[in-house]
C-alpha cells in the first residue's frame, strides 16, 4: 500500500484517485477551490456530455494532437467503460444526438455527485481549499543524468550521436501546501488542468510543477474556441442559432475545414459546435492570417433545387414585395442581412426580380460569408492546446520519466480533442491509468 496524493479535484483528478484507492492506496485528493469539479459544473452547458459512446478507434480519430499517446489508455479504460462506471455509481447515463453522452437528468451536478459518492465510498480523504505551493522531490541514490560524463553535461550521447533515454533521477516524496504543511507520499499525481476558464481554478499550477521536475511544457494556446468576424453586421445577428447548415473554413483556394451541423452568431463573431471544432482546426493558420468561412444555409439541396425552391416562393406571391416574401426562406433576424447583402431592393415587386437576381440570392444562400479574424481567449476556451510533453510521460501508466513516483493526467498534458464529449473521455481515461498503475 502506497500514500498517494491527487493535485486538483477535476475529471481527471478525481477520477485517478478513485482508481488509486480502489486499487489499494491511501489516496488524498487536494483542491484549492470550495468544491469538486468546478469545470466540470460548467460543460456542456451545464449538462456535461461525459464521453462519446463510440469504438476506441473513433476516439482516436477525434483527438486532435497526440492521439497515438492514448491508444493504450483509451484501450484501457473505454467510453463503455466510462458509461459502466456511472451507472454503477448511481447515476444514469443517455445517448444523444452524434453519440453524445449526457446525465439522464440532465444535470451536471449529478455527474460530480456521482463521483463524490464513489471518493467517500472508497476511502478518499478529499481536502478543500487546499492549494498546493510546489512538489517535494529527492535524489535517488546512485542515479545520472545522461550525457554528464568525460565528454561534459549536455554533449552528445549514445551510438551515432543519438540520445538515450533518461533514467528517472529524482523521485516524489510529498507537496508542500500554500499554508506550509507538508504532505509526504510516495506518489503524487498532477490533475490541475490547464489555463482555460481560469474562474473554475485552471490557472496552470500544473505546468509549473512539471517544468521544477525538469519536464518541458509545450507551446499552449486556447482550443475549441469561439472565433472573432471582421464583419461589423455579424453583431446585429447575436443570439442567431443556425441548425443543419453546412460550414466551410478557405485559406484562399485551400479548404482547411467543412462540417455540418449547427453554430451561433455573438456580438464579436461566431461560436456553437461547429465553430468550436473548427478552431482547433484552423487556429494555426488564423493565427498568421485572416481566414474565409461560408455558410451554406440549405446543404439539403442543390444549387439547382435551391433556385426552384426559392422560384416557387416568388411565383407563389409574384405581386408581393421581395421583403415581404423572403421572409418564407431564412430565419426573421437574417432576413435584414440578407436583403442587404442579396443587392435587392427590399420593396422591389418579387415579379420584377431577374434571373440573375435570383442566380445571386442562391449564391448568397449557398456561400454566405463572414472573415474570421482570430480566437478569443483562454477564459471562453474549453480546452488548452499544449501542456506537458507526452514524450516524458509513459503512455501505459502516465507516470513522468524524469521522476519517480510523479504521475500527469488530463488536461495538464499536451492532448485535446473536438467536442463530443472526447475531451472529457481523456480525463478519464488517463485518470484511471494513472491511478491503477500506481
Amino acid at each position: 500500500m502506497s500514500k498517494v496524493v491527487v493535485v486538483g479535484g477535476g475529471a481527471a483528478g478525481m477520477m485517478a484517485a478513485v482508481a488509486a484507492s480502489e486499487n489499494g492506496h491511501t489516496v488524498t485528493l487536494l483542491e484549492k477551490n470550495e468544491k469538486l469539479g468546478k469545470k466540470v459544473y460548467i460543460t456542456g452547458k451545464g449538462r456535461c456530455n461525459l464521453t462519446n459512446n463510440c469504438e476506441v478507434e473513433e476516439l482516436l480519430a477525434a483527438v486532435c494532437v497526440n492521439r497515438k499517446f492514448l491508444y493504450s489508455a483509451f484501450y484501457g479504460f473505454t467510453s463503455q467503460d466510462t458509461i459502466d462506471f456511472f451507472e454503477q455509481s448511481g447515476m444514469h447515463t443517455k445517448t444523444e444526438r452524434g453519440n453524445r453522452v449526457f446525465p439522464a437528468s440532465d444535470h451536471a451536478s449529478d455527474v460530480i455527485a456521482a463521483l463524490s459518492g464513489r471518493l467517500k465510498k472508497s476511502g478518499v480523504k478529499v481536502m478543500l481549499h487546499a492549494e498546493v505551493k510546489e512538489l517535494l522531490t529527492e535524489a535517488l541514490p546512485g542515479a545520472q543524468i545522461a550525457c554528464e560524463g568525460e565528454a561534459g553535461k549536455g554533449a552528445p550521447c549514445g551510438k551515432g550521436n543519438r540520445k538515450q533515454e533518461e533514467a528517472p533521477v529524482r523521485r516524489i516524496t510529498g507537496v508542500v501546501l500554500q499554508d506550509g504543511k507538508r504532505i509526504s507520499a510516495d506518489a503524487v499525481i498532477v490533475a490541475t488542468g490547464g489555463i482555460s476558464y481560469r474562474t473554475t481554478g485552471s490557472t496552470g499550477d500544473g505546468y509549473r510543477f512539471a517544468k521544477a521536475a525538469g519536464h518541458q511544457v509545450t507551446e499552449c494556446s486556447p482550443s475549441l474556441v469561439p472565433m472573432e468576424t471582421a464583419e461589423d453586421w455579424a453583431a446585429r445577428l447575436q443570439g442567431l442559432s443556425l441548425r443543419n447548415v453546412e460550414v466551410t473554413i478557405l485559406d484562399g483556394k485551400k479548404e482547411l475545414y467543412q462540417e455540418f451541423g449547427e453554430m451561433m452568431f455573438t456580438h464579436y463573431g461566431v461560436t456553437g459546435p461547429l465553430i468550436l471544432t473548427a478552431s482547433s482546426v484552423v487556429q494555426k493558420k488564423l493565427a498568421a492570417h485572416p481566414l474565409t468561412m461560408r455558410i451554406n444555409l440549405k446543404p439539403a439541396l442543390t444549387e439547382e433545387q435551391l433556385d426552384a425552391r426559392i422560384l416557387r416562393e416568388f411565383e407563389a406571391a409574384k405581386n408581393k414585395q421581395f421583403k415581404n416574401v423572403i421572409g418564407a426562406l431564412y430565419p426573421a433576424k437574417l432576413i435584414p442581412i440578407m436583403i442587404e447583402r442579396s443587392g435587392i431592393p427590399e420593396e422591389k415587386p418579387v415579379h420584377d426580380i431577374s434571373k440573375e437576381e435570383r442566380r445571386a440570392l442562391v449564391t448568397l444562400t449557398r456561400e454566405f460569408s463572414l472573415t474570421l479574424t482570430g480566437l478569443r481567449d483562454y477564459n471562453e476556451a474549453i480546452v488548452t492546446r499544449g501542456g506537458v510533453s507526452i514524450r516524458e510521460v509513459n503512455p501505459t501508466t502516465m507516470e513522468s520519466k524524469k521522476a519517480a513516483g510523479l504521475y500527469f493526467a488530463g488536461e495538464v498534458l499536451d492532448l485535446d480533442a473536438v467536442t463530443g464529449g472526447f475531451n472529457l473521455q481523456i480525463a478519464w481515461s488517463t485518470g484511471y491509468a494513472a491511478g491503477k498503475s500506481i
